[in-house]
């Protein structure tokens, strides 16, 4: 567990690096604070990419594939081997229920040996177009990548764009916020603990604005893999255009679950819930619209009221929780806020969820899981990311109104369909605008399949063959080393 004096610092260069402006971490599930961590400002960045620059430019980590992936092999026994403990430092500062973190982190060791193996897969190519002439096509690691994650899966989302940066080849400044300080802070010290990792390939900064600021605008930054909001995208976007940088964006999302009359009742709606209240509905791919078909509109209805109603919500370290809080308070108001005027604007509560008030558990940031029925998909509940425990249904009359539902949005990220016919969930996912869809399931992802987003979405892809190409250039090198003489031979 995490010591209320112990204060989170930056590994930079392979040293830790206090900025000497230190904060409180505080424990979304009551409020009290459970350490202190150091602020990167641009001092703390600036030595970071630095750091990350001289690793790049005087190690022969970008030339050596074999030792690359010898660290992320190691990299993944170090992650198992401390698993609980950085499950136990996610759950207090995160907010999630300790099922939820030990899942979240289950995820580290299969991605940093997929992307292992591609250190050695990755290959270019040869050819002659012309007698004389020999062409070759390499694929050279960019440079510095700059990793910016966000507070809600640090680990998981730090270990998926830091992973193919690294068996790419390129070094790393990796940046997450101070929600989830304590959590870098440990990741650094299993990183660290590999001893083959040169020092400054990898280097993390606890920052902000200002720093992640730094990092899309340096030039010596040349790639940016960033998860979060699709404002902050956008932004991102903008200000990285002035070097022309390669992005990997993975943005907002709005997930719908799409069920037929013909599904498995039973099954879908267990699926919804926990699509809801998995890491209390603050995931990208949260399902937060169901969209159902009217025959079986009115048994879906009161199944999710009474499932959702009946959701355990506590702190991660009552095994009986079944979901933690949002990460604060400030973010408990703006989604009570968001259903308020929903309900102003029309939209139905069948269940209300919102803000714990009974003692203890007001003490933290608790919100209950809210259901709202809506007949407009263009209310702001419906079209804007809640990122908070709230659902919406709508229901839709047929597979084409379904599909004309489920896309008015401006998110494609990941989409649900439920049903037992065995050529209507593939006919209906060929026409979804999403870069991911499930067929009777939810959050099934795969290292070796790319993951993205349509739309605003973000661009580029995460996982995958797809997401080596963010951290890579391709050279073409023409030699002329002539043709042999050839002679006349005889038999």
């Amino acid at each position: 567990m995490i010591s209320e004096k112990q204060v989170a610092t930056h590994w930079i260069g392979g040293r830790w690096v206090d900025a000497g402006d230190d904060r409180e971490s505080i424990n979304p599930a009551d409020g009290s604070v459970i350490g202190r961590y150091a602020s990167a400002g641009l001092t703390e960045a600036q030595a970071a990419i630095d750091a990350a620059l001289r690793a790049f430019q005087s190690s022969t980590w970008r030339d050596d594939r074999l030792l690359r992936n010898r660290v992320l092999n190691a990299m993944a026994g170090e992650f198992e081997k401390r698993t609980e403990e950085l499950a136990q430092v996610l759950a207090q500062e995160n907010g999630k229920t300790l099922p939820q973190a030990r899942f979240e982190i289950s995820t580290v060791p299969r991605c940093l040996r997929f992307n292992a193996a591609l250190a050695l897969a990755d290959y270019g190519r040869t050819s002659s177009i012309e007698p004389g002439h020999l062409s070759i096509v390499v694929r050279q690691a960019v440079g510095v990548s700059g990793v910016i994650a966000p507070w809600n899966s640090p680990v998981a989302l730090v270990i998926r764009s830091l992973a193919p940066g690294l068996a790419a080849g390129t070094s790393a400044v990796v940046m997450l916020p101070g929600q989830a300080a304590q959590t870098s802070h440990l990741m650094s010290e299993i990183i660290s603990g590999v001893p083959e990792l040169p020092p400054g390939v990898v280097n993390m900064i606890i920052g902000d604005r200002d720093a992640g600021n730094l990092l899309v605008t340096s030039p010596d930054v040349p790639v940016i893999s960033f998860t979060g909001s699709t404002a902050t995208g956008r932004t991102i976007s903008a200000n990285a255009a002035q070097h022309l940088k390669r992005l990997g964006l993975e943005l907002g999302g709005k997930t719908p679950m799409i069920v037929f009359e013909d599904a498995d009742i039973e099954t879908a709606v267990k699926t919804i819930v926990q699509a809801l209240i998995v890491f209390a509905g603050q995931f990208c791919m949260t399902g937060s619209r169901v969209l159902v078909q009217r025959g079986v509109a009115e048994q879906v209805r009161a199944e999710l009221k009474k499932r959702l109603g009946a959701v355990k919500v506590g702190p991660a370290s009552d095994p009986q929780s079944e979901m933690g809080p949002v990460i604060d308070k400030p973010n408990v108001a703006r989604i009570d806020k968001m259903v308020e005027e929903a309900i102003a604007a029309g939209a139905k509560p069948l269940l209300r969820g919102g803000p714990v008030t009974e003692m203890p558990l007001a003490e933290g940031s608790f919100y209950r899981p809210t259901l709202l029925e809506v007949s407009d998909s263009s209310l702001p509940i419906v079209q804007k990311e809640v990122f908070g425990p709230v659902l919406t249904l709508q229901v839709f009359e047929t597979e084409s109104e379904a599909v004309a539902l489920a896309n008015d949005s401006e998110y494609g990220l990941s989409a649900s369909v439920w049903s037992r016919d065995i050529d209507r969930p593939l006919r209906v996912a060929h026409e979804l605008e999403s870069g991911t869809v499930w067929i009777n399931d939810w959050a099934t992802l795969y290292d070796q399949f790319e993951e993205g987003g349509f739309k605003q979405s973000g661009q580029g892809r995460m996982r995958g063959l797809a997401v080596m190409e963010d951290f890579l250039e391709y050279k073409h090198i023409v030699l002329k080393p002539g043709s042999a003489l050839k002679t006349a031979g005889t038999l």
